[in-house]
């Protein structure tokens, strides 16, 4: 991250000094003592835009949003390029927590990006097509990597149903940084970005449930989900979809399917009994009827959507022990 001058002036030693020690407090947490060597270092070198960059990085890191478009302002109108430069998409990320949409749009367009619409358009960054993603949440604490929707360059619409541990729903919408983390890969090869959760940008009111499933096959368990998506909600196996990481592989190249077969991923960290791809199995056998889901659905509508998944075939499904958790 530490950021010195290659172009047209070379940073004097103390800010050298001031900007090194100030990153080595950053790594430590020491966010306020960072800040006063990093504006210690703007004041010797207001010309460099790496003062600034930095100080607007060390803004996002507080997530002190008008100070880190403020400093990312000063810092791109003394770039010496015209395009790429990731002082813009530092700015791009704090105009996007601010909902100031004229200037994100301007950042991400200066970084090099195509953004549907012309210059006048006030509106959130809308149809960038970015495809989907991964991201980390709650990156410094228990974290859990779940899938999701881009927005636009620093959003993520959630798309899996988090646990409970991580306090967020789903359907809501998270800020993230630009810097991926790791990669998800899928059978056909193709690999998604793993990004780290900021903040959260937007609330769901959907609660999350968990429940017990009784479903006889993988059919069964199949047909809740496409029920729950054809209402405008989310279910999600658990018991399948929830692998224990330590961090070296969380934020490594991770295929995103459990596999296949007798061989267990060595890359989990669950024990047998415990969430975890394949950690439920028994001798001889790949499925086990008894399943923890997750069901993103209103308080209203759960208990309907269960009982109508049990109605459709009462021989093979059955659910229980239904609580709300977030």
């Amino acid at each position: 991250m530490r950021i010195f001058g290659k172009g047209r002036h070379r940073p004097s030693a103390s800010w050298r000094q001031a900007t090194d020690r100030a990153f080595t407090l950053i790594g430590d947490g020491r966010y306020e003592d960072a800040g006063e060597l990093l504006t210690r270092a703007a004041d010797l070198e207001p010309w460099l835009s790496e003062s600034w960059f930095n100080l607007a990085l060390l803004h996002k890191f507080r997530h002190d949003w008008e100070q880190a478009r403020a400093a990312g302002l000063r810092a791109v109108a003394l770039l010496d390029r015209e395009a790429g430069a990731p002082d813009w998409w530092n700015v791009g990320i704090a105009a996007t927590a601010l909902q100031d949409w004229p200037l994100a749009r301007r950042a991400w367009q200066a970084y090099g990006l195509k953004v549907p619409g012309g210059a006048t358009v006030a509106g959130e960054p809308a149809g960038m097509e970015l495809g989907s993603a991964a991201v980390r949440l709650s990156p410094e604490g228990e974290a859990e990597v779940v899938w999701g929707r881009r927005l636009d360059p620093a959003r993520i619409e959630v798309l899996s149903i988090p646990l409970p541990s991580s306090g967020r729903r789903w359907g809501e919408v998270v800020l993230h940084d630009g810097v991926p983390h790791g990669e998800r890969t899928t059978s056909t090869g193709h690999a998604y970005p793993v990004f780290d959760e900021i903040e959260l940008w937007a609330p769901s009111p959907v609660p999350t449930w968990v429940v017990l499933l009784e479903a006889a096959t993988e059919a069964d368990r199949d047909a809740l989900e496409q029920l729950a998506a054809d209402a405008g909600f989310a279910a999600e196996d658990w018991s399948s979809s929830v692998r224990l990481l330590c961090r070296m592989c969380s934020e490594s190249r991770m295929p995103s399917d459990e596999g296949e077969g007798e061989h267990l991923d060595p890359h989990d960290h669950s024990e047998p009994g415990h969430p975890g791809p394949l950690g439920h199995r028994t001798d001889g056998q790949l499925w086990v009827p008894e399943r923890e889901c997750g069901v993103a659905a209103p308080a209203s509508l759960v208990r309907g959507l269960l009982d109508g998944w049990v109605a459709d075939s009462p021989d093979s499904r059955d659910w229980r022990d239904l609580e709300e958790v977030c």
